[in-house]
């Protein structure tokens, strides 16, 4: 695949939505933190327009539900809008009728809250696992053609490690129907995958490694969070050390990251890329799945 492209999300989160940690597990618990979902979106905002570039923000529909005003200016400002789950759930603890029904309202709070039904998903921390391969089969009855929710590699909230392909491709469902999946960027270097294009992987590796890894890979797709450039945000509760570590690990410095590569960069929104790969001359690779 030739095509080159760089593809600009951000994961429309507060601070306090971490997965797997009890503190925060319960939505209904969400009400105790001091929001900061307005104010370090709006910097982000900033920062894209300074640059001149149009980002897709997954939304959460708690988020679309609370602050819907900040969901309106982030379309009004010309971004595209996506799904991120309604209340920030590993896909893995649920059953296909608690996904669906949390799909479904996520769908309807950010349609209420913006005006756009969104199409393209991804689920939170990635965490369709082989097991769950019939959250694509629910998708696509829900009216969603793109998926941004695989992780072609080893991680603590899932992932599909054995999953064929590191770049754009069509999943095929058992009933016959498809979605266009966007997936997470690999690097292998000495037979290991290299993840690097969001979250904190972003925010570890040194700028001049993440230039390099940007400009060499054909196809990157990021992964940002609104917390990830705050760096005065809280301390989350009730995290281990390791979780301590890769949720605060260079976030001083992780928007200077950002801004030297939007200066350097062509970045494509998730839509404006899956058009370039639609009229390319290469036919994306078809992914049967077991669901």
């Amino acid at each position: 695949m030739n095509i080159s492209t760089k593809i600009l999300t951000v994961d429309l989160e507060d601070w306090f939505h971490i997965l797997d940690n009890e503190e925060t597990a319960d939505p209904t618990a969400w009400s105790k933190f001091d929001s900061r979902v307005e104010k370090s979106t709006k910097k982000l905002l900033a920062l894209f327009d300074e640059h001149h570039v149009k980002a897709t923000f997954f939304v959460l529909g708690w988020i679309a539900q609370e602050f819907p005003e900040l969901v309106r200016e982030i379309r009004v400002r010309g971004h595209e809008i996506a799904c991120h789950s309604h209340l920030h759930q590993l896909v893995y603890t649920q059953t296909v009728a608690e996904f669906e029904k949390d799909l479904i309202r996520a769908t309807e709070a950010i349609e209420s809250a913006c005006g756009v039904r969104p199409t393209a998903y991804r689920a939170p921390g990635f965490s369709i696992t082989n097991s769950e391969q019939w959250a694509f089969h629910v998708l696509s009855e829900q009216g969603y053609s793109i998926d941004c929710s695989i992780f072609p590699a080893v991680r603590a909230h899932g992932g599909l490690p054995n999953f064929p392909s590191s770049g754009p491709c069509i999943l095929e469902n058992s009933n016959g129907t498809t979605l266009i999946s966007m997936p997470i960027n690999v690097k292998k270097v000495f037979n290991n995958k290299i993840i690097y294009s969001g979250g904190g992987y972003f925010r570890l590796f040194p700028f001049w490694a993440l230039k390099h890894l940007f400009r060499s890979c054909p196809y990157v797709m990021t992964y940002f969070h609104p917390r990830d450039f705050d760096p005065d945000q809280p301390m989350v509760p009730g995290l281990s050390i390791a979780r301590k570590f890769k949720s605060y690990i260079g976030l001083s410095r992780s928007t200077m990251k950002l801004k030297g590569l939007l200066s350097e960069l062509e970045f494509l929104t998730l839509f404006e890329a899956t058009e370039r790969y639609a009229n390319g001359n290469n036919q994306l690779q078809k992914i049967k799945l077991d669901n």
